[in-house]
């Protein structure tokens, strides 16, 4: 594997996690489906807690303050933002919200599950490991609410 730049590696994690939780707060906002709607707000939840523990283990001092950063406006060049503002402009379907969410956490678990690969320190490409689990925890959960709006049983 090439060499790869571990703290650019945490500090893009933290701005993802928060990629995706403003995703999940600004969509559960706008879920009229209560089991949905809860959903992202514990998605939301977890994927600030999920930049928290990337902040943890950042030496960088570009972040000073985690609640800050996590306080501050939506990045809106995140594939999460844009997305979210193409289902506002389409009028917002939560069906389209959730197989985003699907697509989205499907992907950042590989994305967390390669990057643990890379990464010789063997802490810190443990807590990548556990973001990847919870991830998967994720795609399964906004999977089960996907399937239950389309009157599938689980």
């Amino acid at each position: 594997m090439g060499l790869i730049d571990v703290q650019k590696t945490i500090k893009d994690s933290i701005q993802t996690e928060k990629d995706a939780m403003d995703y999940y707060k600004y969509g559960a906002e706008r879920m009229a489906e209560d089991k949905a709607r809860r959903t992202f707000e514990i998605l939301a939840r977890e994927e600030y807690q999920h930049a928290e523990s990337f902040y943890r283990i950042y030496s960088g001092d570009d972040i000073p303050s985690f609640q800050e950063f996590m306080d501050a406006p939506p990045n809106t060049e995140s594939s999460w933002w844009k997305n979210l503002q193409h289902l506002l402009v389409q009028d917002f379907d939560e069906r389209k919200a959730l197989e985003l969410a699907i697509e989205q956490e499907d992907a950042l678990e590989k994305s967390l599950r390669e990057m643990a690969a890379k990464i010789d320190d063997p802490d810190i490409a443990r807590i990548y490991l556990a973001n990847a689990t919870s991830t998967h925890n994720h795609l399964e959960l906004v999977e089960e609410d996907y399937k239950a709006m389309l009157g599938m049983s689980g």
